[in-house]
């Protein structure tokens, strides 16, 4: 194992997409593997591949790694984006954490029933504008730098992209009361290796849709 990163997942955000969106923005190049079928996960957990028998896994740097946050964990540092000291990197594992509770509701979306779609689609997007939007509106009021800590990109920035977009994309005018983070957005989005990523074409996933589902199903549930 050796050359670009690798990546094993279906083809779709998922857990997989901030592991995408932080090596992107790295600058560094990665290849996929994704999983079309049941056996495809099958095989990968019968080699030994997967330690707890999930995805993502990411080959890199000689190792098969699993867990979300450990994956993001070793590439934000591997690559510079974790800050200058303890301090600054807990910070950073705060607001990101923060970041993930909120990406679990954005990403379960489009896996709820009909039924319950309305009520979650409600919840999230309170918890965006009235819980999650003004912590980090407040974190760039009171640092008063362009970045989320210290004076430098990290993964927090990063992965608040990340979110933000995900965000607009079921309501495009969710910033209209975050004034710094639309400022945020724009500044982050034109970091040459992030715009890049931005780009159609990019290995940057589209929302998942409807009819994707019982295909993810099947291959993680069946």
């Amino acid at each position: 194992m050796s050359g670009k990163p690798k990546l094993h997942y279906f083809n779709g955000r998922g857990r997989m997409e901030p592991i995408r969106w932080l090596l992107a923005a790295a600058g560094v190049e990665f290849e996929e593997s994704y999983l079309e079928k049941r056996d495809d996960l099958t095989k990968l957990q019968q080699d030994g591949s997967l330690l707890f028998q999930q995805l993502p896994m990411v080959e890199i740097d000689g190792m098969k790694l699993v867990q979300t946050r450990a994956i993001a964990n070793y590439i934000a540092t591997k690559y510079n984006l974790y800050g200058k000291d303890l301090k600054e990197r807990a910070l950073i594992d705060m607001y990101v954490e923060g970041m993930f509770d909120l990406n679990e509701l954005l990403m379960h979306y489009a896996f709820q029933p009909a039924d319950k779609k309305e009520q979650h689609f409600t919840n999230m997007m309170d918890k965006a504008t009235n819980r999650y939007f003004p912590v980090f509106e407040k974190v760039l009021k009171e640092h008063g730098k362009d970045f989320l800590v210290g004076n430098q990109l990290s993964r927090a920035d990063v992965q608040l992209l990340e979110i933000i977009l995900m965000a607009e994309e079921f309501k495009p005018d969710i910033l209209a009361k975050f004034p710094l983070l639309q400022s945020f957005k724009a500044r982050i989005s034109n970091i040459p290796t992030i715009k890049k990523f931005l780009q159609p074409g990019s290995q940057r996933k589209p929302p998942t849709r409807e009819e994707d589902v019982p295909k993810v199903m099947k291959i993680f549930h069946s």
